[in-house]
């Protein structure tokens, strides 16, 4: 006979047997007249920001361990209670030392979708990813960190899509507030600062196959070219003034600039980009956003 006296007390001599696990309540796995509300599929169900470090490869052959926050879902059907949500991070750890790359986003997928008895899976992996950016004249260096997310998805006709996600800073100088002031020198003999203002581009691609992070920032790069720096000293400083005024932009050039480049490469399937100019003139911001246009895309 079970007593019904309870003891608060932790025994840590306590050994678990396989008939004692057998008995252990699990409601998550239970039937359906166990269920809550609606009777009705949910689209998304599992672990949020459970963190490891984890090794990435670089273009020249050698790794990077980063630490990074994952994201698990998978789909829940109608008729079931629940999902064994610690099947997520168990699982997800079976990979743990391997190197990860979006392919090897599907493996994890397709072990979801068998693990847990789904017909989709959704993962992503978030990082903060250094490159080591040069200064414009002083030939210093520092890294630069960008925030990075690989996700992917299998949806329930067993389709894999996988997509890249990435933040980038760069620096707007605006081409109204320049002749505003060369108006003003030429005209009145007035000194004027065009004003220009940290501004982010976030950029969401859908992939055909894999990109290296260091070349989505390359495209940047070379759409934008304004792009923040770590390292200055007074001769890096001049050379941004200057750079800042070769290439103004509006926000909505910095869309259309990421628009052209983006595009010519076959690699990307997709994408979806919104640049935000932190004005210094205004009190609020400057914001396009802009996407590829592909039927039944991103949007």
């Amino acid at each position: 006979m079970i007593s019904t006296t309870l003891k608060r007390h932790y025994d840590p001599t306590f050994i678990i047997s396989d008939e004692y696990k057998e008995s252990l309540p699990d409601l998550q796995n239970g039937p359906a007249s166990l269920i809550e509300g609606a009777n009705v599929p949910i689209q998304q169900v599992g672990i949020s920001d459970f963190k490891l470090p984890m090794k990435y490869p670089r273009p020249d052959g050698e790794l990077i361990t980063l630490e990074t926050s994952v994201d698990g879902y998978v789909g829940l059907e109608a008729g079931k209670k629940g999902i064994n949500m610690s099947r997520i991070i168990r699982r997800f750890y079976d990979f743990k030392d391997d190197i990860f790359h979006l392919n090897k986003l599907k493996d994890v997928l397709d072990l979801y979708i068998e693990e847990l008895d789904v017909r989709s899976a959704y993962i992503r992996l978030s990082f903060n990813y250094p490159i080591l950016q040069e200064s414009l004249r002083s030939g210093l260096e520092g890294y630069q960190y960008y925030r990075v997310a690989l996700e992917g998805t299998l949806t329930p006709n067993g389709k894999f899509r996988m997509f890249m996600h990435m933040d980038y800073e760069y620096s707007s100088a605006c081409p109204c507030s320049y002749e505003l002031a060369e108006h003003a020198r030429e005209s009145r003999g007035v000194a004027g600062i065009p004003h220009s203002q940290r501004s982010l581009a976030t950029i969401k691609i859908e992939l055909e196959e894999e990109l290296f992070v260091e070349e989505v920032v390359e495209h940047c790069r070379t759409a934008l070219m304004t792009e923040t720096q770590v390292m200055v000293k007074r001769e890096d400083e001049q050379a941004f003034a200057e750079m800042n005024a070769a290439y103004q932009k509006f926000v909505e050039d910095a869309a259309r600039l990421l628009y052209e480049e983006l595009n010519t490469d076959e690699r990307i399937k997709d994408f979806v980009i919104r640049c935000v100019h932190e004005e210094s003139l205004h009190s609020h911001d400057a914001v396009s956003r802009i996407y590829k246009g592909v039927p039944n895309g991103l949007r």
